[in-house]
């Protein structure tokens, strides 16, 4: 007998004493193969995500982003800051972007809303410009609560969006008002202004404007405005602080309309930290009495 046929017996041999005393071999059972770890259930278990906790809606205010999707909303394909895409819901949340750089753009309710409460809760990267939109037309021609912490910027103030007579930067003067001949230059430049309090080419705050003292820079924040009167009056709350009380001398929506969209802003051009983010994660109305002031 050859070594191998002798080491391959024995290992037969072997094998099948081990199978008959089991008993599977001589009942005739077929042989399967035993359960692994995983099997018996003894697999590590996969860590599961961080449930977010539910978003805080006030007393009295109906959520209108449901934490899932845009369900009720849609972009804005005339705004002149742009038509950009990058509005998504992550993690229970509206995140904004430019995109591509330089292009933003206006997310608006599908719904009109004539007298009415906003309540948002947002968390903005520094140097990014957004705004929250009142009795919008679908371009955009709104009054803006202004929402951009940023050099130049400022919070809680009331501009007129492509609006004729309310102010802000690049509007027409009020209606009626006299134009007043051009002021000389000056001999020597003037120092960089201070417009809302974050003088240009600062990354910091200057003044006793309210907002300064309420908002908080990279955390979370509860914007609150409330809209009312043909003729607007508008009052803005940065975490439960007032910071604007505002009355319009007249009606000067686009149009004349009395009830228009809300709309949430990404700002175009240069007003944006590339890889920047607006977050949302609650967006929340009270609709109010039709003569309530």
């Amino acid at each position: 007998m050859q070594r191998s046929d002798f080491f391959g017996g024995a290992i037969v041999a072997a094998t099948f004493v081990g199978l008959a005393a089991s008993g599977s071999l001589l009942a005739g059972q077929a042989v399967t193969p035993q359960p692994s770890q995983a099997q018996q259930g003894n697999a590590p278990a996969v860590p599961k995500p961080i449930e977010p906790a539910a978003p805080f809606v006030p007393e009295g205010f109906t959520a209108i982003f449901n934490g899932r999707d845009l369900t009720g909303w849609h972009i804005s394909t005339t705004n002149h800051h742009g038509t950009t895409p990058a509005y998504r819901v992550m993690h229970g949340l509206i995140v904004g972007t430019q995109n591509p750089l330089g292009q933003g753009g206006i997310l608006l309710t599908d719904k009109k809303y004539k007298n009415v409460e906003v309540y948002m809760e947002v968390k903005p990267d520094y140097g990014c410009d957004s705004g929250l939109f009142l009795r919008s037309s679908e371009a955009g021609e709104a009054y803006q609560v202004t929402l951009d912490y940023l050099p130049g910027g400022g919070m809680g103030g009331i501009y007129g969006e492509r609006l004729t007579g309310v102010g802000g930067r690049g509007n027409a003067p009020a209606r009626g008002a006299a134009s007043a001949s051009p002021a000389p230059a000056p001999a020597t430049p003037p120092p960089p202004p201070v417009v809302g309090g974050i003088p240009l080419g600062s990354t910091t705050p200057q003044g006793v404007a309210a907002w300064m003292k309420a908002w908080k820079r990279e955390d979370w924040n509860s914007i609150r405005a409330r809209f009312v009167g043909d003729v607007p009056h508008i009052t803005v709350w940065i975490n439960d602080q007032q910071i604007t009380d505002f009355t319009d001398t007249a009606n000067h929506a686009a149009g004349g309309i009395t009830e228009g969209s809300i709309a949430i802003q990404v700002h175009g051009g240069t007003r944006w930290v590339p890889g920047g983010l607006w977050r949302w994660r609650t967006i929340a109305v009270k609709e109010l009495a039709a003569d309530a002031k």
